[in-house]
């Protein structure tokens, strides 16, 4: 190593001996350009590694972000600082691989609203759809596929967009336009998006597979509330109605309804037109009732085929003439099993979307569970209908066999004793005690009927008792009741005759007759008969004149007569009947 020597002769001095080499080696201009250059570069690093930080913190509150809408926009605006941006935009498709929701930044509200609808993915926009590629480029213009700017729509001139890609489904679109200072964007820039892209597309992969999820509990759910409803004793009608309106809700339709046999009797094969039976909708109630053809409707051809179908229009025009105007729609089966009971529709207005595949699997699954429901709460209806046929048969075995036996018993006695008695008045008392006998035990042989018949209280036979019991409950007139037949099978109309007639008729008798005694004959066939017979003065020529006409008037309006008779030795009989319809 040479050294040089002090100027006492003395050691060298290094550092002057080094600083004269340096010098000679990188002149002073040189040294400090290379201390500029390395002062850039830790520039540019620290620089890319404050990019890099805002990039990680801008994936990050991506994946952390509960709202969609606010986590794509705030990572729109966070892509717009990365690359130096003026505008930026993120479109997101739906399942037609149209724009669905378009976030933008940059443009002021009122400069949107005036340029109107969203992008239809013409132009750039397309190609950047189609190629699935991102775009660089200096001036939009300039590219083949440019079509222009909408009016109020701000001139652009760079562009940069990235395809939303996940698991190879392309979500959506990445849009930044105009780099500051006018400069072009850059690969660096390009890295950066692509990033912020992948996040977008985890994002929304998210929230759609989240959605699906809900969507599937909310169908769970329905599906659970309508058989609990079921089950605990709703009437088909209730449980019809829930189903169109869930089915509004969970399928984000306008309208829904459902569509029955006629005759549910006839095998489907056979069956040549469905009825509304309910619906549901803003003003569709007018819908309830009509009549669609099997062969000429979309809705026949599911109930025939039990497979769903989604349609942009119905083949049969429901609403027509209702003032309503249907737009897309899903039909699907509900069967259970090898069983189909109608089919459910579920609507869109004319301007929406149509019925994705995901929402026919989920509507048709819908259906089926609850046909299932239906099926299973009519069983078990026919089930506790049967125990009660079967308590009802019991009591009224142990009626015959006990009671009635009994009454025979006690009946026999006291007629035996009657023979015996030598005091008129005593044997006259014991008469009337064993005709009240004789009427107990022909009321409980027709509680014994009612029973096996499975007669509901408030039908005709507990009708016509109780204005039996109103008439002549606080007056000394012995009624003899004889009420045989099915009554429960006469019509409302029938049967409200049938009510007003025999008032009429124990009314004559109580009010004009004198009677002591008065029988009372209801029966049905073919005919239902009602029969009044007293043991009076007979019927004056003067009385009752008008309340008879009345009579008269109801029986041949119902298809049948009614005749008015004295009878020998005193009394009068009416005889009033209408045919079953």
């Amino acid at each position: 190593m040479n050294t040089a020597a002090g100027p006492d002769g003395g050691e060298p001095v290094i550092g002057e001996a080094t600083s004269t080499r340096l010098g000679g080696a990188f002149p002073q201009p040189r040294l400090r350009e290379l201390l500029t250059e390395v002062q850039d570069r830790i520039e540019e690093i620290v620089g890319v590694q404050d990019r890099m930080d805002a990039l990680l913190e801008a994936i990050l509150s991506v994946s952390s972000g509960l709202d969609l809408e606010t986590t794509l926009r705030a990572l729109v605006r966070a892509a717009m600082q990365l690359v130096e941006a003026d505008y930026g935009a993120l479109g997101v498709l739906g399942d037609t691989g149209e724009l669905e929701k378009f976030y933008f930044e940059g443009i002021e509200a009122g400069t949107a609203e005036r340029i109107g609808r969203l992008p239809r993915g013409h132009g750039v926009l397309g190609a950047l759809l189609h190629e699935g590629e991102p775009l660089r480029l200096t001036e939009i213009a300039e590219h083949p596929g440019s079509v222009g700017f909408p009016p109020h729509h701000p001139v652009m001139s760079s562009f940069l967009g990235m395809p939303v890609l996940a698991r190879g489904e392309v979500f959506g679109r990445l849009y930044l336009t105009d780099k500051r200072g006018g400069a072009a964007f850059t690969k660096d820039d390009e890295v950066v998006v692509r990033a912020l892209a992948a996040s977008a597309a985890t994002a929304i992969d998210n929230a759609r597979l989240f959605g699906e999820v809900r969507r599937h509990e909310r169908w769970l759910e329905a599906s659970s509330e309508i058989s609990a409803e079921l089950l605990a004793g709703a009437e088909a009608p209730e449980a019809l109605q829930l189903i169109v309106d869930r089915a509004i809700e969970l399928s984000d339709a306008d309208y829904a309804l459902i569509a029955l046999p006629e005759d549910d009797r006839l095998p489907p094969e056979e069956r040549t037109e469905l009825s509304v039976t309910v619906c549901a909708g803003e003003g569709l109630a007018d819908l309830k009732g009509r009549t669609i053809p099997v062969t000429e409707s979309t809705t026949g051809q599911v109930f025939t085929s039990r497979k769903p179908r989604a349609v942009d229009r119905l083949a049969f025009d429901i609403a027509e003439g209702s003032g309503f105007e249907f737009g897309p729609a899903l039909a699907v089966p509900m069967h259970a099993g090898e069983t189909i009971s109608g089919v459910l529709l579920v609507i869109r207005r004319p301007a929406a979307s149509a019925f994705t595949e995901q929402q026919v699997q989920m509507v048709s699954s819908f259906a089926d569970q609850a046909a299932l429901a239906m099926q299973r709460a009519e069983a078990q209806s026919a089930r506790r209908q049967l125990d009660v046929l079967a308590d009802r048969d019991r009591i009224a075995r142990d009626l015959h066999d006990q009671v009635i036996q009994r009454l025979f018993g006690i009946g026999l006695a006291m007629q035996g004793t009657h023979s015996r008695v030598r005091s008129p008045a005593i044997a006259d008392r014991l008469a009337e005690h064993i005709g009240e006998l004789h009427d107990t035990v022909q009321d409980i042989r027709l509680a014994i009927f009612d029973l096996h018949a499975g007669t509901v209280t408030g039908g005709l036979r507990d009708r016509l008792q109780r204005v039996i019991a109103e008439l002549t409950g606080e007056g000394t007139l012995r009624v003899i009741r004889r009420i045989s037949g099915p009554l429960e099978l006469v019509p409302a109309a029938l049967a409200e005759d049938a009510e007003a007639v025999l008032r009429e008729a124990i009314s004559n008798v109580v009010r004009h007759a004198r009677a002591t005694e008065l029988t009372i004959t209801v029966s049905l066939d073919d005919h239902l008969i009602l029969e009044v017979t007293d043991n009076g003065i007979g019927l004056p020529d003067r009385v009752g004149r008008s309340g008879l006409h009345n009579l008269a008037e109801r029986a041949a309006q119902a298809g049948g007569d009614c005749t008015v008779e004295r009878i020998a030795g005193g009394g009068t009989r009416l005889v009033w009947w209408a045919p079953l319809p």
